[in-house]
């Protein structure tokens, strides 16, 4: 049963990543066709509940992988990533969207 239990989370992994990831496709493009840009660039302090470094690196990848995000550096105590964001509007909702859509399924994974 730990076998089925790791699939279905990998599974959902991989679908919130891939709905994640035309979401943000979408949300640039908006930003990239919208006449004036009303961006506000910067970076967030992710704190993490990963424990291995696989995890990490993994998460670390998907939010580089999203449009309009990049990892750019990871703490020396590897909890923290700092991610840029092309809208910085609401630090807590990205925070939120990060937790929801990937560290939750890797914590799963974790298991």
């Amino acid at each position: 049963m730990l076998g089925m239990r790791k699939i279905t989370a990998a599974l959902g992994l991989l679908i919130s990543f891939a709905v994640e990831l035309v979401a943000a496709n979408w949300a640039v493009l908006r930003i990239v066709l919208r006449p004036r840009l009303a961006l506000r660039p910067g970076i967030l302090a992710y704190r993490t509940e990963l424990r291995t470094d696989l995890a990490k690196t993994w998460l670390a990848n998907m939010i580089t992988l999203t449009p309009g995000t990049l990892t750019l550096f990871v703490s020396d105590d590897r909890r923290t990533l700092y991610i840029h964001t092309l809208d910085i509007d609401d630090t807590s909702k990205i925070a939120d969207s990060i937790r929801r859509a990937f560290e939750s399924k890797l914590l799963e994974l974790e298991k």
